[in-house]
């Protein structure tokens, strides 16, 4: 049978994938979810496509995926033909044995596997018989790593056609709590903008990116095969001046210390240049302009060197000076009339520089060394384990040596060993337009030393990762993990040790500092303890040799192993045997008992098969038949509906959902014993509350308020696009809504309660109880389990199923505006804007030109799948909406 390769590439990272695109018409990824959750800067991402074969035979299908440079995969699996196929992680001997024996076989197998020492690629395939569905499901782990004083999680998507369920869900704790929050990237600019929303509330913050169909089309770098970009959320803890932020869980502990209100400490710095042949052109003139940024950001109490070498060494001076006015402008002089020639002596160029700094030593200073070069050494000492010896014994352990490599032709390895032999790093510098970028943003990251000589000290700890640093910067941060002798929580003391200036700093303040997070946290800290063991383990196997080597290895394979990483020393394995039964689906009689399946479904029945046993996500389906082309409808419908194609989309929700405008539903926190019970408003002698949040942009309480009695609501009305929402609410105190009703165009009708979706178009009506694709005309609804995916246009909403004491309600928040401002209703509202005026003896809010009475008082927040209580300032609805309640309130659904 003939095949054809359908490319499913996820994520792009730096590099751009030459392959050729796939026939849009012989497949459809209908569902591109990608969820972050990042908890005390450790990131978990879980990237899953669900595709379909829409071809009459069978296709293979491709999927592949370049992650973040610093993240291991650590769970990979495929769902097919009602079956889960998971990756397992093997030694690479191992695992490529597995894989050519699958091979030969005939099986389908995938290789996830290293590239290099980077782990940016990850690739398979599967064959996916004719109208079948694969879903792919990828985890990759991370920890954040602090630069320039922020956090940053990139989340790249290229899913190659524009999806009809694509969405970015990231969540962020925080125990320390977020300083602040941004969104950047090429996805977060011009229409996708729209397609963003994002709360902050103190400890936790949560981003939403769900762009529809005709966005994912008009972005910059996105059309008619959708998006090709990313996002990049960016954020910082708050900072105090004590030991930092220490959590222990199951015998585990992971402490970050970046100390704030430090005084910098005033630096020595020689930069060593190559000017060889080979950086001749634009690498010359990005490395020309970077220097004089560089130089221009030296402080005047600092003391710099410049030299520059191809087979000979050329000072600017011999000796360092200072960083004064007159100096300064001389050097930029130097740093313009450099002349690429010749060849590469790196060897006497790096023990120049070392030598310049041994013969300055200055009290209450820091030292550093920064090469760049873009080659290997051609003259000179060219052996590279003597030149790594040579400037390991002129260095000596007294200052970091930083490598910069330019461009792809270095030699990068070598680069990386000799940084780290003396304490440094090494970072490629890529050819590219920002290259002068790319080495001012390296500098500024060393610029501001703050300590030298940390050393962690952890009495009661063991199997620590690397506690000794040879400088702290500004900006940073240091992360050391390990493990608690015994579990012992009260014999462990952390102190940290360094030099600030010219004196000796001691923090030892534990007890404000070390928390005890309960089980919910064992797996977190025990697997950043993992992750950066083994990030520092394969350094070291870098560094050895001989049996230190091997045995470094070993013990970071183990632990690859145990858990689950894909290192350069691990792959993983994905299996699918060929020739697995064949599908006998059978329709379960009226009224007799579900059956239970996997999580996720993988495929639809084809138009041939006319029984089924259906069953259910969390719940159970009705009896069905089938639309024509085999989709299943209903059993209460009299006649198929052409019109409407629903889809079986299976669902796995593991974010927090959040909208940054409009309102949310919040609820009293402590309602009567009897506030559950279905009650009407004339029988309650008690008047039914119900509360709403308004949020801020900014960190400022949200304001709230309550109404009262079971009304009928405008949420969202759309003159433009013919789009009305209304909702009713329920008689329950503390409830939500009980229906949710939408109206688009003239013919089209939609009402959501919880356990039902009816759609009316024209005269025919039809009932969905699954989770499924409802698509009529240009509005979509999903269903998943606890939640509907509402799309119009360019207007997006979701409604949140919440359960409160056994009772379900509805939640509607909008998460994609309208690109144009003729939008009205309650959750359509703009972030509230005030100012507090007053105080004592009571707190007043100025809002417009109006001052308003409020009092403190907290809520349920009702936006979000797992609701959070939050501090608002609670006031009448009037003041909050800025006009009556009545305007927002209509006579019929």
């Amino acid at each position: 049978m003939e095949r054809a390769v359908v490319q499913v590439t996820l994520f792009g990272l730096l590099l751009v994938l030459a392959s050729t695109l796939p026939n849009k018409d012989n497949w459809n990824i209908y569902s591109f979810h990608i969820n972050s959750t990042v908890t005390s800067r450790y990131a978990t991402t879980v990237v899953t496509s669900r595709v379909a074969n829409r071809m009459d035979d069978s296709k293979e299908i491709e999927f592949q995926v370049r992650i973040p440079k610093n993240a291991f995969i650590s769970k990979f699996r495929m769902f097919i033909d009602g079956q889960w196929y998971d990756g397992v992680v093997k030694g690479k001997e191992k695992a490529q044995q597995q894989y050519t024996e699958a091979v030969s076989r005939g099986q389908s197998a995938g290789l996830v596997s290293s590239v290099g020492r980077t782990l940016e690629e990850f690739k398979t395939s599967v064959t996916v018989a004719a109208h079948k569905k694969v879903t792919f499901e990828l985890t990759y782990e991370e920890l954040l790593k602090r630069k320039l004083g922020k956090y940053e999680l990139q989340i790249h998507a290229r899913p190659m056609q524009p999806v009809k369920d694509f969405k970015v869900d990231v969540y962020i704790n925080e125990k320390a709590g977020i300083n602040f929050i941004e969104v950047k990237g090429g996805l977060s600019t011009k229409a996708l903008a729209n397609a963003i929303t994002r709360t902050h509330a103190d400890k936790q913050a949560w981003v939403y990116f769900y762009p529809t169909e005709d966005q994912q089309k008009t972005c910059d770098g996105c059309g008619e095969q959708g998006m090709n970009g990313d996002l990049v959320i960016v954020y910082d803890v708050n900072r105090d001046t004590s030991i930092g932020d220490i959590k222990t869980s199951a015998g585990y502990f992971v402490h970050h210390f970046a100390p704030s209100s430090l005084s910098r400490i005033p630096k020595n710095v020689v930069f060593v240049i190559d000017q060889s042949g080979s950086m001749r052109g634009k690498k010359m003139q990005q490395t020309r302009i970077a220097l004089i940024h560089i130089l221009n950001d030296l402080a005047e109490d600092d003391h710099f060197g410049l030299i520059t070498f191809d087979s000979n060494i050329f000072h600017w001076k011999q000796e360092l000076v200072q960083a004064s006015k007159e100096n300064l402008e001389s050097a930029k002089t130097f740093a313009l009339n450099i002349i690429e020639r010749g060849a590469t002596d790196i060897n006497a160029a790096v023990l120049e520089g070392a030598r310049m700094l041994n013969a300055h030593p200055r009290e209450g200073s820091a030292s550093i060394v920064i090469l760049l070069t873009d080659g290997d050494p051609t003259s000179g000492e060219t052996n590279l384990e003597r030149i790594q010896s040579n400037v390991r014994r002129d260095i000596a352990d007294k200052f970091p040596l930083y490598c910069l490599g330019f461009g792809y032709d270095v030699n990068f390895e070598f680069l990386e060993k000799m940084s780290l032999q003396n304490n440094g790093v090494a970072r490629r510098i890529y050819e590219d337009s920002d290259a002068d970028l790319q080495l001012k943003g390296f500098y500024e990251e060393v610029a501001t030393p703050l300590l030298t000589d940390v050393t962690m000290i952890y009495n009661g700890g063991t199997n620590l990762t690397q506690t000794n640093f040879s400088q702290y910067y500004n900006g940073s941060e240091i992360v050391v993990a390990g493990q608690i002798t015994d579990n012992d929580i009260e014999t462990f003391t952390p102190q940290v040790v360094a030099i600030s200036r010219d004196r000796r700093v001691t923090y030892s303040n534990t007890n404000a500092t070390v928390e005890y997070t309960g089980t919910d946290f064992d797996s977190h800290v025990q697997r950043v303890w993992a992750y950066i063991t083994v990030k520092q383990l394969l350094e070291k196997e870098l560094l050895f040799s001989g049996p230190e080597k091997e045995n470094v290895k070993k013990e970071a394979l183990e632990l690859s192993l145990k858990y689950s990483f894909v290192t350069p020393l691990t792959s993983m394995v994905v299996t699918k045997p060929l020739g697995e039964k064949t599908d006998v689906l059978h329709k379960p009689k009226e009224g007799g008992p579900t059956q239970a399946r996997p999580s996720h479904v993988g495929h639809q029945p084809s138009l041939t098969q006319n029984t089924m046993a259906i069953r259910g996500y969390g719940g159970s389906f009705t009896p069905q038949m089938f639309f024509p082309g085999g989709w299943p409808m209903p059993m209460d419908i009299a006649q198929p509906i052409p019109a409407l194609t629903p889809q079986h989309i299976p669902a796995r929700r593991r974010s927090q959902g959040v909208s940054s405008g409009g309102l949310s539903g919040a609820f009293l926190k402590n309602p009567p014993t009897n506030s559950y019970q279905f009650v009407s408003i004339v029988a309650s002698p008690v008047p039914l509350s119900h509360r709403f949040l308004l949020k801020t942009e900014n960190l400022s309480l949200p304001l709230c308020f309550d109404v009262t009695g079971d009304v009928r609501l405008k949420l969202l009305h759309h003159r433009n696009r013919e789009l009305s929402v209304n909702g009713e609410l329920d008689t329950v105190t503390n409830g939500g809504f009980r229906r949710i009703v939408i109206h688009f165009k003239t013919d089209l009708y939609v009402e959501v309660d919880t356990n039902v979706i009816t759609v009316r178009e024209g005269q025919t009506l039809t009932r969905h109880t699954g989770q499924d694709l409802i698509t009529a005309g240009s509005l979509t609804v999903i269903r998943r389990n606890k939640e509907i995916d509402v799309a119009a246009g360019d207007t997006r909403m979701v409604i949140y199923i919440h359960e409160k004491d056994g009772v379900e309600f509805l939640w509607p928040v909008l998460r994609q505006q309208p690109l144009d401002n003729n939008v009205t209703g309650i959750i359509a509202l703009k972030p509230a804007v005030y100012e507090e005026v007053q105080q004592t003896p009571s707190t007043k809010l100025k809002i417009k030109d109006q001052e308003i009475d409020v009092t403190r008082s907290n809520a349920f927040d009702y936006s979000i799948v797992s609701p959070p209580t939050l501090d608002c300032w609670l006031m009448s609805a009037a003041s909050v909406l800025q006009r009556r309640l009545d305007d927002f309130i209509v006579t019929q659904l």
